[in-house]
């Protein structure tokens, strides 16, 4: 009995605490190599943001725009030489792109975004006012074309060969291949301008407050044709995962074993086939804003869009850089939780930043 007493107890220990469980160590492995994965990629995300923002304020400096014109409007051309330099100095047009820059992270660094020329008012107050319309749009236009793109290309790709398969696949590669503002001109055409069906420009009325109501039917048309963008590129790597699942040895004998249907799905094709996915959502997220900024631009939608362009052509440098800035941290952060997510499902993956 005194022999069996610490086996017994190191046993009950070890069914019934989940640290010590095998189950517990596999968890313990997934968190190590996810903090790593993410410490990592936090150290390659510094350098990069500083070299981002300095080529924004180079390549802004070198722009065949000119910023007085965007200042001036149509005083431009009647506007003296004394006037316009007066207009230089005041919005520090006529210094340097790389004192501009360091001055830039100086206020940076105690918290100040600067002040938008172009805007006359803080940057942060223009971010906040125009940031809930982006990331909503862009945020429910991802989830939605995830969901359709890993549902749609898990089903199509278990029935490969088949009329709709084809038909699918066909579709996704000719939309794959239509820029997001083709998409957004036919159906504003179709449905604002022959249906009336919708608005066609904007997030409320001329002259009335901005509504629940107002934001919904407004945000039809820009969130159809931003889904749209995203769900080819997101459906054929699907459907090619699970094709590729499906055909492996794994597969094969679990169907020997006699697993089918949404149990051979669930458990042994999905598993694998989801992680492809993950790492394209992570390294197409520069075109998901993109397609952002220019379904925002065809549907006048109040998001950060507009303002990033008018930015970019009045080179105003603190607005710009915030934006340009705040949207490679937003890549940075997607592609390195995409594949913290495709590393938690499959550890053995090994991926590295």
């Amino acid at each position: 009995m005194t022999l069996l007493r610490p086996a017994t107890s190191a046993s009950a220990a070890g069914h019934g605490d989940p640290v010590n469980s095998p189950r517990g160590g596999r968890t313990r492995e997934r968190l190590r190599i996810t903090r790593r994965l993410l410490g990592r990629r936090f150290v390659v995300a510094i350098p990069t943001i500083i070299l981002v923002s300095l080529g924004i304020f180079a390549i802004a400096a070198a722009s065949p725009f000119e910023p007085l014109a965007a200042h001036l409007g149509p005083n431009y051309q009647s506007a003296t030489q004394s006037q316009r330099d007066a207009v230089r100095v005041a919005y520090n047009l006529d210094q340097n792109w790389f004192e501009a820059w360091l001055r830039w992270w100086g206020h940076l660094l105690t918290g100040d975004l600067g002040w938008s020329s172009i805007r006359s008012q803080p940057v942060a107050d223009v971010i906040a006012d125009r940031l809930p319309f982006t990331l909503g749009m862009a945020s429910a236009a991802l989830i939605t074309a995830a969901v359709i793109a890993v549902v749609g290309g898990a089903f199509i790709g278990m029935h490969r060969g088949g009329v709709l398969d084809r038909c699918v696949t066909g579709l996704a590669a000719a939309l794959a291949a239509t820029p997001p503002f083709v998409v957004s001109l036919v159906l504003v055409s179709v449905f604002a301008v022959s249906l009336g069906a919708f608005p066609t420009s904007g997030a409320r009325r001329p002259g009335d407050p901005y509504t629940l109501d107002g934001i919904l039917t407004h945000a039809v048309l820009p969130f159809i044709a931003l889904t749209m963008s995203m769900i080819p590129w997101l459906l054929l790597t699907m459907r090619s995962a699970v094709v590729d699942a499906a055909g492996s040895d794994a597969v094969r004998a679990a169907r020997a074993r006699g697993i089918g249907g949404w149990a051979l799905l669930r458990g042994h094709v999905l598993p694998v086939s989801v992680l492809p996915t993950l790492a394209l959502l992570g390294t197409r997220l520069p075109e998901l804003i993109a397609g952002a900024a220019i379904v925002e631009t065809v549907f006048g939608w109040p998001g950060l869009a507009e303002a990033l362009v008018d930015s970019a052509v009045a080179l105003d440098f603190s607005l710009l850089a915030a934006l340009a800035v705040g949207s490679a941290v937003l890549v940075l952060i997607g592609s390195a939780l995409s594949d913290a997510a495709a590393v938690w499902i499959d550890p053995r993956i090994g991926m590295s930043a």
